[in-house]
């Protein structure tokens, strides 16, 4: 991979410190424990504590390390082509709450900036859907009107500050763009000066909904009044929320960039694949960060010619060369693109949950936690029934994209057990290489590190059982399924699975 472009860390880690908080006792009482570390999580815990309850956020690894930390941050209620599907598939109504909770959240992030004074490069600029395709324009103005009636500070333009031609964009104005870690670090940090907990490396494996509700974790139990599942897409199958949203990768460059020839705005292409653009502040310079190349986490075999893809993409449209750091990242959508934030199932009285964000977690990881707050405390919140995890929403576009991703998923794991392996023997595998190979009637994931030691794991994904795909860019194991992901050491990188694929001895046949 030494080819490919910059470190491959994300800039928002490699620019902070790691954290270094406690892992959970061996037993924990609070009024909530709020599962996550990402924005979704602290910004729940943040808005409860405020409320004055008691809370702990328990994430498995490092906090803002996961998803939050590899997001392109920017802070925007301008979601691509959206408010003219809200208000067909909706009503206006119901299109106007999802604006409004948006902008809210916008709001809420430079209110609690400029208050607290947190360092986080926030910067107020607008943000641009553009297209290169003039039949695109029509679809523009449609949105446009769209987003006009709901309220949304939006306009048609053809001048769009970019080094090369578009047919036509839409313009919001007074979004923002931020460091997503030093936002949330400082968030942390307000939590446990304030009496609360943060705990590190602590692994939430079940959750019994009794009075108070008990989590069971890799290090204990933490007794809760109310719980709430934050850790992206949930690890709990009970609200079955696996099947009705679907994973997505994308790839993310960063480069310098002469600040003469910087693009003043944030920018969202329609076509395919879609590009994402925005810069930011590093010291003195300043990074053109570039998004774009996705693709259903692990069916695709070429993620190092994403990157690849995404450098010369990146190289001819800006002319930019010195790329500093590389990154992928995860997100979901839900069937209707809208997310589920509120009762984890229709029975839940203390169990709450937030995930399916579909690329704009910033704004819905914020409009979560305040959701939450209200939910929590008995409060009434008119977004509530928009982003109801038990709502009935467009049926036709739900139960098509339903059907066509759980086809997809019941195909890979059909074929995924019938098909041979990608080799006939890990004799094959040269140094760097990884492949999926038969052993007997399963499955072996196996993968020789540049030293030549094998490294070798079982192909079944621990959450329904699929088989994994080797990413090379990230030299991990991805479901196609519903998109965990594993290290080569089987160690759980990314839920829904939260059990590590098991290790295989291939000398000796041992697991």
């Amino acid at each position: 991979m030494t080819d490919l472009p910059g470190a491959p860390v994300s800039y928002w880690i490699a620019s902070t410190p790691t954290t270094r908080y406690d892992a959970a006792p061996a037993e924990l009482d609070v009024d909530v424990a709020v599962l996550g570390g990402g924005i979704a999580g602290l910004s729940t815990a943040a808005a409860l504590q405020t409320r004055g309850r008691s809370v702990a956020v328990v994430e498995a690894g490092r906090i803002v390390e996961g998803v939050t930390g590899h997001t392109t941050a920017k802070v925007a209620a301008s979601h691509g082509l959206l408010y003219a599907y809200l208000i067909d598939a909706f009503g206006e109504e119901r299109a106007r709450l999802y604006a409004d909770s948006q902008q809210a959240a916008l709001d809420h992030i430079v209110r609690t900036t400029a208050d607290e004074g947190v360092d986080c490069d926030l910067v107020r600029t607008p943000s641009y859907v553009y297209s290169e395709d003039p039949a695109e324009v029509e679809t523009l103005e449609r949105e446009v009107e769209a987003a006009t009636r709901l309220g949304l500070p939006v306009s048609l333009v053809k001048d769009v500050p970019l080094p090369y031609d578009v047919a036509g964009a839409i313009r919001y104005d007074d979004q923002a763009r931020f460091h997503p870690r030093r936002y949330l670090l400082h968030l942390a940090e307000r939590i446990v000066a304030n009496g609360g907990l943060v705990v590190e490396s602590t692994r939430a494996l079940d959750v019994d909904e009794g009075d108070p509700c008990v989590v069971t974790t890799d290090r204990g139990v933490v007794r809760a009044r109310d719980v709430v599942v934050a850790t992206h897409i949930p690890f709990l199958d009970r609200g079955m929320f696996f099947a009705r949203q679907f994973p997505k990768r994308d790839y993310v460059v960063a480069a310098r960039i002469d600040p003469t020839h910087a693009p003043d705005g944030m920018f969202l292409s329609t076509e395919t694949p879609t590009h994402s653009v925005r810069v930011t502040e590093d010291g003195d310079a300043l990074l053109l960060i570039v998004g774009g190349e996705g693709h259903t986490t692990g069916r695709a075999d070429d993620t190092e010619d994403r990157y690849r893809r995404l450098e010369a993409w990146t190289t001819e449209r800006f002319g930019v060369t010195d790329f500093t750091h590389r990154w992928s990242t995860q997100d979901y959508t839900s069937t209707d693109r809208v997310p589920f934030v509120g009762r984890f199932h229709p029975g839940a009285k203390r169990l709450w949950v937030a995930t399916a964000f579909g690329a704009w977690g910033m704004t819905n990881g914020t409009m979560s936690g305040l959701l939450l707050a209200d939910l929590v405390t008995g409060v009434e919140n008119p977004w509530a029934g928009v982003y109801d995890p038990g709502r009935i929403g467009p049926v036709t576009t739900k139960a098509k994209e339903f059907v066509k991703e759980n086809v997809a998923v019941a195909k890979e794991l059909v074929t995924g057990y019938l098909s041979p392996g990608d080799v006939a023997s890990v004799d094959d595998l040269a140094p760097g290489e990884a492949a999926v190979v038969r052993t007997g009637l399963s499955k072996t994931a196996a993968y020789r590190d540049d030293d030549g030691v094998l490294h070798a794991v079982s192909a079944r994904c621990t959450h329904l059982g699929c088989v994994v795909g080797w990413n090379a860019a990230e030299r991990s194991w991805d479901c196609p399924c519903h998109g965990s992901r594993f290290g080569v050491d089987g160690a759980v990188l990314q839920g829904p699975a939260v059990e590590p694929l098991a290790r295989k001895d291939l000398q000796s046949g041992k697991t």
